[in-house]
């Protein structure tokens, strides 16, 4: 699933390609990736004669900013926008798309199906799932060191899992947890109320470091990630654990080593992520 650096990545992108078009129709082939509103109809007929304003990104959700309408689009596992000529063919994968005034169209092609939008009055957005439980977006000031302290502090359950959890912190999936863990020098099953202050900010510093170079790098092309223009990420070229299991450590030479944690595949160094309470 794209993180925060990819969809960031994406948003950027479409800034450059799509602001100031106007939407002539809007085709929709899967039905269930319209979450809201309930009436697909109703969905097209509210965006026809919209003009988008703006991309903008929360957490891993894109929200596309038209005059009165904002759509909220979750990507989720491979989820891609691509701007193209009208006249372009169309393949099977292709479910949403926006028909622009220009003879140009922005497809939604997902070969999972999984991926959603809702679409919200402008302003509404924030009062109504899928937003209005969102944690902080870590790459501002609303992630504290005191934010990660509260939130760990009377929870039984592991780091990673309280990182995974977009109501404490936004945009961190499986592969930004465990690269900032490793930075941070925490285990992913170590207690979360067993982290001090102080490793929590390491923590905090680590989340905000790796993602800044994560961003400025395009992402990480993991499986099937690209940008809306068809290119890669290349922060997977700067992955200190995730995905490199049996493969040494590059700052002690340890193996790599891959776990589940909760279910999740979790690769973390033995000798620079010691188990045991953190301090």
């Amino acid at each position: 699933m794209p993180e925060l650096p990819e969809v960031e990545t994406v948003k950027r992108t479409l800034n450059d390609l799509v602001i100031g078009k106007t939407v002539k129709d809007v085709e929709v082939r899967w039905p269930n990736i319209i979450r809201r509103p309930a009436d697909i109809h109703q969905f097209q007929k509210q965006l026809i004669g919209e003009t988008l304003e703006d991309v903008r990104r929360r957490g891993k959700f894109l929200l596309f900013q038209f005059h009165d309408f904002v759509l909220v689009s979750h990507l989720r596992m491979e989820g891609r926008y691509r701007l193209d000529p009208e006249n372009e063919l169309v393949d099977k994968y292709t479910h949403i798309i926006f028909h622009f005034t220009d003879n140009t169209a922005l497809r939604y092609r997902d070969v999972r199906k999984f991926g959603t939008m809702h679409l919200f009055r402008k302003g509404e957005e924030w009062n109504h799932l899928p937003l209005s439980k969102l944690g902080p977006e870590p790459l501002s000031s609303e992630l504290t060191t005191q934010h990660l302290v509260a939130a760990c502090q009377n929870t039984r359950r592991t780091i990673k899992q309280v990182l995974l959890d977009q109501t404490v912190v936004v945009g961190l999936g499986n592969i930004y947890v465990d690269e900032s863990l490793f930075k941070a020098g925490i285990h992913p099953l170590t207690t979360a109320c067993d982290l001090s202050t102080s490793k929590l900010e390491d923590l905090r510093e680590a989340i905000v470091a790796t993602l800044r170079a994560a961003v400025s790098l395009g992402g990480s092309t993991i499986r099937t990630f690209v940008n809306s223009q068809g290119h890669m990420g290349l922060f997977q070229q700067q992955l200190n654990v995730y995905g490199r299991k049996g493969e040494p450590c590059e700052r002690c030479g340890t193996p790599i080593e891959k776990i589940k944690a909760n279910g999740r595949g979790t690769h973390y160094c033995p000798h620079c992520q010691p188990r045991g309470k953190a301090k």
